[in-house]
C-alpha cells in the first residue's frame, strides 16, 4: 500500500473513534437527566404527599374544622341516597313480559242448572309490568275466567279475563274470547252396572262374585243432547289387595255407546256395595300330549311324571267345564332316554295353579308297526236320521298302529274307533272323511289306510231311536 493510502485510513480511524466517544458521553448525560428527573418528580411527590397528610391530620381531627367536615360528608351521602333512587325511579319505568302457557279456564255460572260447552280448558297469558312483578304473578295460581253470571240458554261470544296474577301487572289472553253455549240440565234415571278394577293386583287364587248394591238405579242430571249419549252408569269396585269379603263407596262413571267417560252430574256420585271373594279350586289330572315322531325308527316306551294332578284357581262357572290340563312334548326333539321339565299350559278362564310344571321322565325302545283289521266303521250325527248303505257291503276297515312292542301288543279292533260323520249328508251316492278316535296316551300312534268311505244315502229316514251313533251304517 501506498504511503498517502496509509495515511487517509489512519485519519478516518481516528475521526470514528472520536465520534463514538462523543456519542458515549451523549449518552451518559442524558442519563444522568432522566434520573435527576425522575428523582425531581418523586421528591415532589412525597412532599405533596406530606402536606396532604398533614392537611387531612389538622382538618379531620382539629374541632375547629369537624363540624364543617360533617357537613360535607352530609351532602355527599344525600347526592349519594337520591343517586340511588334516582336509579331505582328509572329502573320501574322498565316494563318487562312473559307468557304462562296452559292456564286453566274457569267459568262463573250456574252449574246446578246449566250445562256449559264450548269452553276452551285452557288459554296462554301474557303477563306485562316491572321485571319483579311480572317474575312473581308467573308463579301465582293465577287463572283465566269467563264470566256468565246471569245469562240464560243460550249461545254466547264471551270474553276471556284473568283473576289471580295481582294487580301490580297487564294481562292478555290468547285466545280472547270464546263461543259458548248454556243447555237447561234435566234430570234421568239409570240403572246401575259395575267394572271390577284393579284385578291384577288381586291375588291370582282368589275371585270375586257379584256384588250387592245399597240401590240399583241413579238419577243422571245433564242436557237432554248429553243424556242422549249415555249407555249406562257404572260403579267402579276397586279389589286391589283383597282377600276375603269387602264393603266399600264405589266411584259411578257414566260412559257411552263406545265405553268413554260422559260429563254428567250423577247424584249421588258414589254407591255403597258389598263384594264376595271366594277361592273356588279344582284338583285335576295332568295329561300328557305327544306331537311329532321319535327319530330313527323310535318309540316312547313309557311316560313318568312326578306330579298327576293339579290344583287350579278360577270362577266356578269356569273350572265345571275343565276336567284336565295338557302338557304338551314334542317327540321329534327326543333321541334318547330324557328328563323333561315341561310348564303347566292353564286353561283359558284359570287364574292360577298351585304347581306351574312338571318333570317328566321318557324312556324310549324300538317303534314295530301293527296291521290292526276288521276295525268296525260307526257314525255319528245323522240328524235327519237318513238310511243309508255301503255299495261294497264294506263295513269296517283297518289302522295300522306303531310304537313299541310292549305298548301295542294288547291293541285290538275293539280299543279304536272309526267314524263317518254324517252331519251334512244329503240323498244320493256321496264320499266321506274316514275319522279316526282313540283313547291313547300318545305311546301309540295309529294311522288309516284308507281315508274316505262310499255312503249311498237314501232318502228315508230311520226311526227316531236309530238316529244315534251306530255301530254301523248298512241301514238301508
Amino acid at each position: 500500500m501506498s504511503e498517502p493510502r496509509k495515511k487517509v485510513v489512519e485519519e478516518e480511524k481516528s475521526a470514528s473513534t472520536e465520534k463514538k466517544t462523543e456519542l458515549a458521553n451523549r449518552i451518559a448525560n442524558q442519563g444522568k437527566k432522566v434520573a435527576n428527573t425522575y428523582q425531581h418528580i418523586e421528591g415532589v411527590l412525597l412532599r405533596s404527599i406530606r402536606w396532604f397528610s398533614s392537611f387531612i391530620d389538622k382538618t379531620l381531627f382539629n374541632t375547629k374544622y369537624s363540624k364543617v367536615v360533617s357537613l360535607v360528608l352530609a351532602i355527599i351521602l344525600y347526592l349519594i341516597a337520591n343517586l340511588n333512587s334516582g336509579n331505582s325511579l328509572y329502573a320501574t319505568t322498565l316494563k318487562s313480559s312473559r307468557d304462562v302457557y296452559d292456564v286453566v279456564v274457569t267459568a262463573k255460572y250456574n252449574s246446578d242448572t246449566f250445562e256449559l260447552s264450548g269452553l276452551p280448558e285452557s288459554a296462554n297469558i301474557t303477563l306485562i309490568g316491572d321485571a319483579s312483578s311480572v317474575t312473581a304473578a308467573a308463579v301465582s295460581r293465577g287463572t283465566a275466567v269467563v264470566d256468565l253470571e246471569g245469562m240464560t240458554e243460550g249461545s254466547y261470544e264471551v270474553k276471556l279475563t284473568t283473576e289471580g296474577f295481582g294487580e301490580n301487572v297487564e294481562t292478555r289472553v290468547d285466545p280472547s274470547t270464546a263461543f259458548i253455549t248454556l243447555n237447561n240440565k234435566t234430570t234421568q234415571q239409570f240403572d246401575l252396572s259395575y267394572d271390577y278394577i284393579n284385578l291384577d293386583k288381586l291375588e291370582a287364587i282368589y275371585s270375586v262374585g257379584t256384588p250387592n248394591f245399597e240401590y240399583t238405579r241413579v238419577n243422571v242430571r245433564a242436557s237432554k243432547d248429553t243424556l242422549d249419549t249415555i249407555a249406562f252408569v257404572k260403579a267402579l269396585i276397586d279389589v286391589r289387595g283383597q282377600t276375603a269379603d269387602f264393603e266399600q263407596d264405589a266411584q259411578l262413571v257414566a260412559y257411552d255407546a263406545n265405553g268413554q267417560p260422559v260429563n254428567a252430574d250423577i247424584y249421588p256420585n258414589t254407591i255403597h256395595v258389598s263384594v264376595p271373594i271366594t277361592s273356588p279350586n279344582k284338583t285335576v289330572p295332568i295329561e300328557i300330549e305327544i306331537s311329532g315322531e321319535v327319530p330313527d325308527n323310535q318309540a316312547i316306551s313309557s311316560i313318568e311324571m312326578d306330579q298327576q294332578t293339579v290344583t287350579i284357581y278360577g270362577p266356578e262357572s269356569v273350572l265345571g267345564q275343565i276336567d284336565k290340563v295338557v302338557v304338551t312334548i314334542n317327540a321329534s326333539t327326543i333321541t334318547k332316554d330324557s328328563t323333561l321339565l315341561r310348564p303347566i299350559t292353564l286353561p283359558n278362564g284359570v287364574n292360577s295353579s298351585n304347581i306351574n310344571q312338571i318333570t317328566v321322565n321318557i324312556t324310549l325302545g324300538e317303534g314295530v308297526t301293527k296291521l290292526i283289521e276288521d276295525v268296525r266303521i260307526n257314525y255319528r250325527n245323522n240328524v235327519n236320521n237318513y238310511k243309508a248303505s255301503q255299495p261294497e257291503n264294506k263295513t269296517t276297515t283297518s289302522v295300522n298302529v306303531f310304537g313299541t312292542e310292549e305298548n301295542i301288543a294288547g291293541i285290538t279292533a275293539d280299543d279304536i274307533s272309526v267314524y263317518v260323520d254324517m252331519k251334512d249328508a244329503k240323498p244320493g251316492l256321496m264320499e266321506f272323511p274316514l275319522q279316526l278316535e282313540t283313547t291313547s296316551s300318545g305311546l301309540v300312534k295309529y294311522t288309516l289306510t284308507e281315508a274316505t268311505y262310499q255312503l249311498n244315502v237314501l232318502g228315508e229316514q230311520n226311526p227316531t231311536e236309530e238316529s244315534e251313533e251306530g255301530a254301523g251304517v248298512n241301514n238301508g
